[in-house]
C-alpha cells in the first residue's frame, strides 16, 4: 500500500510539471513573452495550487472518504487537461484580444493573470489538493509522499524537455499527462484503502504558518535569482531551464526523503541557519560559475549539457536539500500546533506565488541580483529565534561582509582597453553595451547574445534596405526586433517611409540610444516595447514591408518567431503587394534547423525566395522573402542612401537572390514543420549552440551548393538580357565566397595578390556587375603602390580593362 501511494504521487508529480511546462508555453505564445505575461502565468499556476490546498484540503482531511476525494481530484485534473487540449487556443485568443497591441504593463499583467488563473483553476486547484488527500489516506507520511511527488516532477521536467515536446509536441504531451491522471484516479479507487481521520486539536500558534509562508517566498526567490544569474553564464536554452528546474526539484525531494530518515534534520532553527549559510555558498558558486564553465571547456553536446548540470548542482543542491527538509519539519511543527497539513501546504505555496513578481520584477532590477540574494539570506537569518547566538552572528557577519565587499553578480566580458558604456538589470534580462579599445560598441543580452555592433553598420543597413528596395513604393514598414537600432534607423532615413520597431526588452530600447550617433542626423523610427508575436496578431495596421530580425533560434522564446502560425499572422498584416523578409543567422543555426524554418515559411508564402544580406563568411545572414501578390520584382531607381550600402543599382539588389521557390521547396522537402504545437526549432537549434558541427562559412557554401535561382522567374517583366546578367552575378558571388573560404589571409599585399588576384579577376570577367570582387583588389593596389607602383598600376589597369569604373574607389 505504501509503495503504491508513493508511485501514485510520483505519477501525479510527473503530470503536474508536464502540464506546467506545456501550459506555460501555450499561454506564452498568445499572451506574450514580456515579464508581465510570463510571471502572470507562473503566479496563476501557483495561486491555483495554493487555493486548492487551502479550500479543498480541509474538507478532504475531515472527510471519511478521502479516497474518493483523491480519485476525484486526479480525474478532474485529467478531464480539465483534456478540455484545455481543445479549448486553449480559443480561450487564450479571447485574452489576447483584451490585452491588445499597446497594453500598459499593469493591464497586461492583470489580464494575463486573470485569464491564466481562471483558465487553469479547475486543474491547478485539484493539483493543490492531491498531496493533502494522499496524506489523509494515511498509507505513508508527509515527507515520503512529498519526496515521491517532487521526484516525479523531476522526471516530468526532464522527459517533457528532452523527449515529449521535441517528439510529440505540446498537445500530445498534455495527452500523456491526462492519461497519467486518469490512471492514478482509477488505480487509487481500486487498490488503496484509507485510514480513519486523525483528530486535530485547536491551533495553538500561528507562527508555523508565518514560517511556512516566508520560507516558501524565500525558497522560490532563491530559484528565480540564481536562474537569472546563471542565464548569463549558461546558454539560456530550453534545456538550460529544464536542467536547472530538475536539479532544484531533485534537491527538494532528496531533502524531504532525508528528513524522513535522519532525525538530525528535524530541527528548524538549525535548518534555517544552515540555509542562510548555503545561500552564501551558492552565491560564491555563482561568482565562480563562468570560471567553472571555462575550466570544463565542453566541446560536445553531452559535455555542454553536463557542464550546465554541474553548475546547477553546485548552485542548487545544498540549499534545495535543506529547503525540502525545512518544509517537512515546519509542516510537522504546524501539525503539532494543531494546524492541518493542507493549510500548511497552501500557505507555503502562497508565499511561493509572490516570489517571482516580488523578487523578479521589483527587487532584482532595483537592487541587482547580489543584494537581492543577500536579502534572501537575511530573510532566513531573521526567522531564527535566537538572534544573539554565535550560530546567528557568524553567518550574519558573513552576509554583511558580502554585501559590502563582494562585487556585483553581473557578468560582462570587458576586452582589454575597453569600457562598459551601459549596464541595465531588467525584469527579464541584463543588457550591456561594451566598447572595445578601437571604439567599437557591442550590445549584448545576458552577456551571451550579441544584438548589434557599431562596426556592423554596413550589414545592418543592408538588412533594412534590401526588403524596402524590393517593394515598388513602400510607405509604412514594421521591424520586429530592434537590437542596436541601426537596421530600423537606416530604414527611417529612407524618404517617404514611416517606420515602427517592436522590441521585447525595454532595456534594449534604452541601450539603442548609444548607437544613434553612428547614423547621423535624421528621422527615427517609432519604438514600441511589446512582444513581436502578440503585436502582429493584435495590431489593426497593415504594412507595406515587414522585416523580422535574425533572432537567435536557440534562445528561450525565439523559436516561436519561426512557426507556421506566426508567419501566417505576419501575412495577414501585409498590405496588398506587401513584402515580408525574415532574416536568419546562418552562423547560429545548422542546415537542419534552416530546413524546418523554411518549410514553415513556405506554408505562409508558398512562392517565397531567399536573399543573402552580405558576403560575410563569418556571420552569413539569409533572408526569406515573400509577397502577398507574388514573388516577382521590378528594377527601381535606388535612392542615394542605398549607394552607401552597396545597393546603388538594380543588379546589387536583385543579384542578392540565391534561391527561388522551387529551390526552397527542395531544400525544405521532408523537413519537420516548426509549429506552435510542435516547436521543433526551439529544441533542435540548441545543438549548434552547445557544440557547433561546422563553421558558418562551410554551412553557407553547403547551402549555396543545394539551392539555385532562375532569375527569369523573379523578374516582373520578361528581360532575357537582364536575367542573364543576374545569373552571371549570382554565379560570380558563389565563386567569390568559395575563394574566400579557401584563402588564408596574409598581411603582405604581394602574397595576397598572388593568392587572390587571378581568381578575383576571373570572377569580375564572369560578371563585371559583381563589384564586391573589385574592392579587395583596389585595396591591394593601394597597399602595393608605395613599394611596387608598377604592379599596382598593372592591377588597376586590369580592372579598368574589365570595366573602367572598377578601378575607381
Amino acid at each position: 500500500m505504501k509503495h503504491l501511494a508513493l508511485l501514485l504521487m510520483a505519477a501525479s508529480g510527473f503530470a503536474g510539471l508536464g502540464y506546467q511546462i506545456v501550459w506555460t508555453q501555450q499561454l506564452g505564445l498568445v499572451l506574450g513573452h514580456e515579464s508581465a505575461a510570463v510571471l502572470a502565468v507562473v503566479a496563476a499556476f501557483f495561486g491555483g495550487l495554493s487555493l486548492g490546498s487551502l479550500l479543498l484540503g480541509r474538507r478532504i482531511e475531515a472527510s471519511a472518504r478521502p479516497l474518493r476525494w483523491y480519485a476525484a481530484c486526479e480525474a478532474l485534473i485529467g478531464i480539465w487537461g483534456a478540455v484545455l487540449m481543445a479549448a486553449m487556443p480559443m480561450a487564450s485568443n479571447a485574452a489576447l484580444a483584451l490585452i491588445g497591441p499597446d497594453a500598459a504593463p499593469l493591464w497586461q499583467w492583470s489580464v494575463a493573470f486573470a485569464a491564466s488563473f481562471l483558465l487553469l483553476l479547475p486543474a491547478t486547484a485539484a493539483m493543490g489538493a492531491t498531496l493533502p488527500a494522499m496524506a489523509r489516506i494515511g498509507t505513508a507520511g508527509v515527507a515520503p509522499l512529498y519526496a515521491a511527488n517532487t521526484l516525479g516532477a523531476v522526471a516530468g521536467v526532464l522527459a517533457t524537455a528532452f523527449w515529449l515536446i521535441p517528439d510529440w509536441g505540446l498537445t500530445r504531451s498534455a495527452g500523456l499527462c491526462v492519461a497519467l491522471n486518469l490512471g492514478c484516479a482509477l488505480l487509487a479507487r481500486v487498490a488503496l484503502q484509507a485510514r480513519p481521520a486523525p483528530s486535530l486539536s485547536r491551533p495553538t500558534s500561528r507562527r508555523p504558518l508565518a514560517m511556512l509562508a516566508l520560507t516558501g517566498l524565500l525558497g522560490i526567490a532563491y530559484e528565480v535569482l540564481a536562474v537569472r544569474v546563471l542565464s548569463q553564464v549558461a546558454e539560456d536554452t530550453v534545456y538550460t531551464f529544464a536542467l536547472l528546474l530538475a536539479v532544484y526539484l531533485a534537491g527538494s525531494a532528496l531533502g524531504a526523503a532525508a528528513h524522513a530518515r535522519w532525525p538530525a534534520l528535524r530541527n528548524a532553527p538549525r535548518l534555517l541557519q544552515a540555509l542562510a549559510v548555503s545561500i552564501l555558498l551558492g552565491m560564491a558558486t555563482l561568482w565562480s560559475a563562468d570560471a567553472i564553465k571555462s575550466w570544463l571547456q565542453p566541446e560536445t553536446l553531452a559535455a555542454a549539457l553536463a557542464t550546465e548540470a554541474v553548475l546547477a548542482v553546485a548552485v542548487f543542491a545544498l540549499p534545495t536539500l535543506l529547503m525540502g527538509a525545512l518544509f517537512c519539519q515546519l509542516s510537522a511543527d504546524a501539525s503539532a500546533a494543531g494546524i492541518a497539513f493542507s493549510r500548511a501546504l497552501g500557505v507555503n505555496t502562497l508565499g511561493a506565488t509572490l516570489a517571482a513578481p516580488l523578487f523578479g520584477v521589483l527587487i532584482a532590477p532595483a537592487l541587482g541580483p547580489k543584494l537581492a540574494l543577500i536579502l534572501v539570506a537575511v530573510g532566513y537569518l531573521l526567522l531564527l529565534p535566537a538572534w544573539r547566538s554565535f550560530g546567528w552572528s557568524l553567518p550574519a557577519a558573513a552576509t554583511a561582509a558580502l554585501a559590502v565587499l563582494a562585487p556585483p553578480l553581473a557578468f560582462v566580458d570587458q576586452p582589454e582597453g575597453g569600457r562598459i558604456l551601459s549596464y541595465r538589470e531588467g525584469a527579464m534580462a541584463a543588457v550591456s553595451v561594451v566598447e572595445d579599445a578601437t571604439g567599437v560598441a557591442r550590445l549584448r543580452i545576458n552577456n551571451r547574445q550579441q544584438e548589434g555592433s557599431s562596426a556592423t553598420l554596413h550589414v545592418d543597413g543592408r538588412q533594412a534596405l534590401l526588403p524596402l528596395l524590393l517593394h515598388p513604393a513602400p510607405q509604412r514598414a514594421l521591424f520586429l526586433g530592434l537590437g542596436s537600432g541601426i537596421t530600423a534607423g537606416v530604414a527611417a532615413r529612407l524618404p517617404g517611409v514611416q517606420v515602427e520597431a517592436v522590441e521585447l526588452l525595454p532595456e534594449v530600447i534604452e541601450a539603442s540610444a548609444l548607437f544613434r550617433p553612428a547614423l547621423g542626423e535624421g528621422p527615427s523610427p517609432r519604438l514600441r516595447a511589446a512582444d513581436a508575436r502578440r503585436f502582429v496578431r493584435t495590431t489593426a495596421h497593415h504594412y507595406d514591408v515587414i522585416v523580422s530580425d535574425n533572432f537567435h533560434p536557440a534562445r528561450s522564446g525565439s523559436g516561436a518567431l519561426y512557426t507556421v502560425e506566426h508567419f501566417r499572422a505576419v501575412r495577414e498584416r501585409l498590405a496588398p503587394q506587401g513584402l515580408f523578409c525574415q532574416w536568419l543567422p546562418l552562423h547560429q543555426l545548422d542546415l537542419e534547423t534552416l530546413r524546418s524554418i523554411t518549410a514553415a515559411f513556405l506554408q505562409a508564402f508558398p512562392d517565397g525566395a531567399a536573399v543573402l544580406a552580405s558576403n560575410s563568411l563569418d556571420t552569413p545572414t539569409l533572408g526569406l522573402v515573400g509577397r502577398t501578390g507574388g514573388t516577382r520584382f521590378a528594377p527601381r531607381v535606388a535612392p542615394a542612401l542605398a549607394g552607401h550600402f552597396g545597393l546603388g543599382d538594380s543588379f546589387a539588389v536583385l543579384g542578392s537572390f540565391i534561391a527561388d521557390a522551387p529551390a526552397l521547396r527542395r531544400l525544405a522537402a521532408d523537413a519537420p514543420l516548426n509549429t506552435d504545437d510542435r516547436p521543433w526549432v526551439a529544441y533542435r537549434a540548441p545543438r549548434v549552440t552547445y557544440a557547433p558541427d561546422s563553421a558558418p562559412r562551410d554551412r553557407l557554401l553547403a547551402l549555396l551548393g543545394e539551392v539555385s535561382v532562375d532569375m527569369g522567374t523573379l523578374l516582373a517583366q520578361p528581360d532575357a538580357a537582364a536575367a542573364a546578367r543576374l545569373s552571371a552575378y549570382t554565379q560570380a558571388r558563389r565563386d567569390y565566397l568559395d575563394l574566400g573560404r579557401r584563402t588564408t589571409p596574409s598581411a603582405d599585399p604581394a602574397v595576397m595578390l598572388a593568392r587572390v588576384g587571378p581568381p578575383l579577376l576571373a570572377v569580375l570577367r564572369r560578371s563585371p556587375d559583381f563589384q564586391p570582387a573589385a574592392e579587395p583588389l583596389r585595396r591591394i593596389a593601394q597597399a602595393l603602390a608605395p613599394r611596387d607602383p608598377a604592379t599596382a598600376q598593372r592591377l588597376l589597369a586590369s580592372l579598368a580593362d574589365i570595366r573602367p569604373d572598377l578601378a575607381s574607389p
